[in-house]
């Protein structure tokens, strides 16, 4: 086997739980191929960088080993290198989307901080 689609890797490998969530991340365009948005049948090979956002953390793997089925987590980190950046301490993580609860509905301003927020954590 030389290829497989990505949907079906990520989950084999766990990086997501269900095959569904997978499919809905590629869509959502939280997949990368070689730097390429992904779709759920892009086709993955031996030594592709897939770059995936999963569970609030950007992941960068090197596909090592092409597996289609669902395998033990001793098994899965096999399939591929970790290459994912380490995150930066918790002191220099800046919150700028943080309000204080009870503070009201919030100004267009502030829809728009947050917005922009958003938009830089993809």
């Amino acid at each position: 086997m030389l290829s497989t689609r990505v949907d079906k890797w990520l989950w084999s490998v766990r990086l997501y739980s269900t095959r569904s969530q997978a499919t809905a991340a590629c869509n959502g365009g939280h997949v990368q191929i070689n730097g390429n948005a992904a779709k759920p049948s892009s086709l993955v090979r031996v030594g592709d960088s897939v770059e995936a956002y999963s569970r609030e953390v950007h992941r960068v793997l090197v596909v090592q080993q092409i597996i289609e089925k669902r395998v033990g987590a001793a098994v899965a980190v096999e399939c591929y290198s970790d290459q994912t950046p380490p995150a930066p301490p918790a002191e220099l993580r800046v919150q700028i989307a943080v309000r204080d609860s009870g503070s009201g509905r919030p100004t267009k301003k502030d829809r728009r901080d947050l917005e922009k927020f958003h938009r830089r954590q993809r």
